[in-house]
């Protein structure tokens, strides 16, 4: 099991088990080391879908209105995350629209 995790919210539409199944088919694809789960109710409901990447020792970060079109996006913020030793993204601009997405950082 991998030390990075990306979580996306399994509650926030009634078609939610595609996206799912399509996140984490991509991360499969292209091979980044994350665990992607699924969980029931993140809390995100005013801004759905959520999308949460956290990791020992590095800042976490919630995502709010994650459709499939960011998933390109969400990649890219993947490798970035996975290459930063603390999580921190030192220019947000790579990810294109997803950097509007963000809800939080968390201290890691």
């Amino acid at each position: 099991m991998t030390a990075h995790v990306v979580t996306i919210c399994a509650s926030c539409t009634a078609d939610q088990r595609g996206l799912i199944a399509t996140l984490k088919a991509a991360f499969v694809h292209h091979a980044l080391a994350f665990e992607v789960r699924d969980a029931e109710c993140m809390s995100g409901c005013t801004r759905p879908t959520t999308l949460a990447f956290r990791a020992p020792g590095k800042m976490a970060y919630l995502f709010g209105d994650f459709a499939e079109s960011d998933l390109p996006d969400v990649l890219i913020f993947a490798r970035l995350y996975l290459a930063a030793d603390d999580g921190t993204l030192a220019d947000a601009r790579a990810i294109g629209t997803l950097r509007t997405k963000a809800i939080a950082r968390i201290p890691g």
